[in-house]
């Protein structure tokens, strides 16, 4: 029997995608919920004669037929069916689709609800993303990929397997009859991800980026927020919310800046039950907080006399497995324990674990040593009374150098002549950010001896909503200018050589990187974009996200009037506010790395725009890789496009 319900368990096709996903055993170990792609749909069939049954058993040669267009959820979603939620009952060998869930939603993130004095009823618990959009209720999805601005509530259902005690249950009549009853849990809000139960089964916590949802920025600043859970376990949709940790909108100089947490542990609890602990962005690093879900009390665990990123692994009790590491300082695994334990006031101490079999090249850590880095604080520059108090408050950028007594010994990894050149790297998103973690690729341009300038332009995560949402109906300026100003400071301080200076960005950082070979033509030698948007007109009909196109180019009324079908008036502005606008001043070699695959800005905007260089006489290189997407390349692909970059940019700063 066991060996059946693995057969059927194993014929799913499990959602592994850090959004949907979603495994949770039962408290008894009897029952694995689970999110995966439902079955495939009847395809026609065809042979000779024409159109056939598909449980025909007719011999002549026949082909299935396509069927109706199924709508996916975009970037690395391509041919990824509706996401939804079966159980495993394990002692029956019976896998069954948990129904009553509407159509409409595609399901992920599922937990048990606690147990309740109610033995009629076991619940789950689960966010569903709608596929309804606009006015006009059309089904349709955009694109999911890093963008927290898709609507989303919790769910809960109660679980198709229910075991009934003959002590309580003398009569099969006194069943539940709402058992296929899906109740809204968060009505009152746009957007909630994350469900987490509070050790004792009284909260059901949950993290929002509403604002998202409200301007259209794909990722905001977040707030986590609490609810009472019914102890006979029968959810309602009227609850009291409250606000454990609230958006901050514009934090002061070296507090707490807001919540931006990607993920969150299955299990992010310290031993108290009431102290949750997450990974969250804070300016341009990643610290490990710990948060008190009863008072709201924030306490930053992870060093605070250190610039490394640290991100929490794994919880047990007190103890804390995380990483830690800077962008020249691969990751190290760290211990951490409170010091006094059980201490409301308590400091952590932290300790290297040693890994034997993980381990980094003598060669690489050579390759490193002579690298520094440190974080600079920019001031805005003219700065605007139109704007709020945060938006006008100093943006941050990392800058790494290397030490110059200390080059000797890979003096062939130098460039030859004068003070080093400088690649200024630039994020996409733009509601991302640059972290002190580390990167290979940073790693890489620093060991070749290149001075790095990784800029968080107004509009970064980690810096508070106000600075955040001051980008969208901006772009192509403020951020282009932020950039422009965080270079002028370096140079004026005489950090770097302003006649030596590449660009490389990828996606928005490729917006950025060829607005700026436009803009500011006479400032670089070299550049090089990994999947640039560089025709915001061209891209908002051909990507998986429009409403992204909308969003930025006209700010919050971009979410009221977007459109399938792009209005002249509109069309006219994207290009305007588009790099390719800019094209005819451009004069700096520029190399461009596309993924042929790539759903969120598809090659066209790259090769329309490389083109329109050669046409200008600039020269110009173009790779196309395929297989590959918008992000995360092959490690194949990550090698060579990084080797090209740098025989590109030598081959210009010679």
């Amino acid at each position: 029997m066991v060996n059946s319900v693995l057969i059927e368990f194993q014929t799913s096709v499990i959602t592994t995608n850090a959004r949907f996903e979603g495994i949770s055993w039962h408290h008894d170990e009897n029952l694995i919920a689970y999110i995966a792609e439902e079955p495939p749909k009847c395809k026609p069939i065809f042979d000779r004669l024409g159109c056939k049954k598909e449980d025909s058993s007719e011999k002549d040669p026949v082909w299935k037929g396509q069927g109706e267009l199924e709508e996916d959820w975009g970037e690395t979603y391509t041919g990824k069916r509706k996401a939804s939620l079966f159980v495993v009952n394990i002692g029956r060998g019976e896998v069954q689709q948990v129904e009553g869930i509407d159509e409409t939603l595609s399901v992920g993130q599922v937990v048990w609800a606690p147990p309740s004095s109610d033995v009629l009823r076991e619940y789950l618990v689960f966010v569903g993303w709608p596929e309804i959009i606009g006015p006009q209720k059309i089904r349709r999805r955009l694109g999911m990929k890093v963008c927290y601005n898709r609507p989303c509530a919790l769910y809960s259902v109660m679980s198709p397997f229910r075991e009934f005690s003959i002590d309580k249950l003398n009569d099969k009549a006194q069943e539940p009859q709402d058992c296929n009853l899906v109740v809204c849990l968060t009505p009152s809000f746009a957007n909630a991800y994350f469900p987490r139960f509070s050790p004792d089964g009284k909260f059901l916590l949950f993290m929002s980026a509403e604002s998202a949802v409200d301007t259209g920025a794909h990722s905001v600043t977040q707030s986590l927020n609490r609810m009472m859970w019914p102890s006979h376990g029968k959810p309602h949709p009227i609850h009291e919310i409250v606000d454990v940790v609230p958006i901050v909108m514009c934090p002061e100089d070296g507090l707490f800046p807001g919540l931006y947490c990607a993920n969150l542990l299955y299990h992010p609890w310290l031993s108290d039950g009431f102290t949750l602990v997450m990974s969250s962005v804070w300016g341009s690093t990643q610290v490990i907080l710990a948060i008190n879900t009863l008072s709201g009390r924030i306490s930053r665990i992870s060093p605070t006399d250190s610039n490394f990123s640290w991100n929490v692994l794994a919880i047990d009790g007190d103890n804390i497995l995380a990483i830690s590491s800077s962008p020249v300082d691969p990751p190290q695994i760290k211990y951490g324990y409170p010091i006094p334990p059980n201490s409301k006031e308590a400091s952590w101490d932290w300790q290297d674990v040693s890994l034997p079999f993980i381990g980094h090249s003598e060669k690489l850590r050579s390759l490193l040593s002579s690298v520094n880095f440190s974080i600079l604080k920019i001031p805005v520059n003219n700065s605007s009374k139109n704007l709020p108090r945060g938006a006008n408050r100093p943006f941050e950028s990392i800058f790494v150098s290397v030490n110059k007594s200390q080059t000797e010994p890979v003096e062939d990894h130098k460039m030859d002549g004068g003070c080093n050149p400088l690649i200024v790297l630039i994020h996409g998103g733009p509601h991302s950010v640059s972290m002190t973690n580390y990167s290979k690729s940073a790693a890489f341009f620093a060991s070749l001896g290149y001075y790095l300038l990784i800029i968080n332009y107004r509009g970064s995560l980690g810096f508070g909503e106000e600075a955040l949402q001051s980008l969208p109906g901006k772009i192509g300026s403020q951020d282009v200018n932020d950039i422009l100003t965080a270079m002028d400071y370096v140079i004026a301080k005489g950090l770097v050589n302003g006649s030596k200076v590449a660009a490389y960005g990828s996606s928005h950082g490729g917006f950025l990187t060829t607005h700026l070979i436009g803009q500011a033509a006479d400032r670089f030698v070299v550049a090089a974009v990994r999947n640039p948007v560089c025709n915001l007109a061209l891209m908002a009909g051909t990507t998986d996200i429009p409403d992204w196109c909308y969003a930025l180019a006209l700010g919050k009324e971009g979410n009221m009037v977007f459109s399938e079908a792009l209005s002249p008036h509109h069309q006219d502005l994207f290009y305007e506010m588009s790099p390719i606008f800019h094209v005819s001043k451009v004069k700096t070699p520029t190399l461009f790395l596309l993924g042929e695959i790539d759903r969120r800005v598809p090659p066209s905007n790259g090769l329309q725009y490389a083109r329109a260089l050669k046409e200008e006489g600039v020269d110009v290189k173009i790779m196309l890789f395929p297989g590959e997407g918008h992000v995360n390349f092959r490690p194949q692909s990550e090698f060579e496009s990084l080797v090209n970059i740098a025989v590109w940019f030598k081959k210009y700063f010679n």
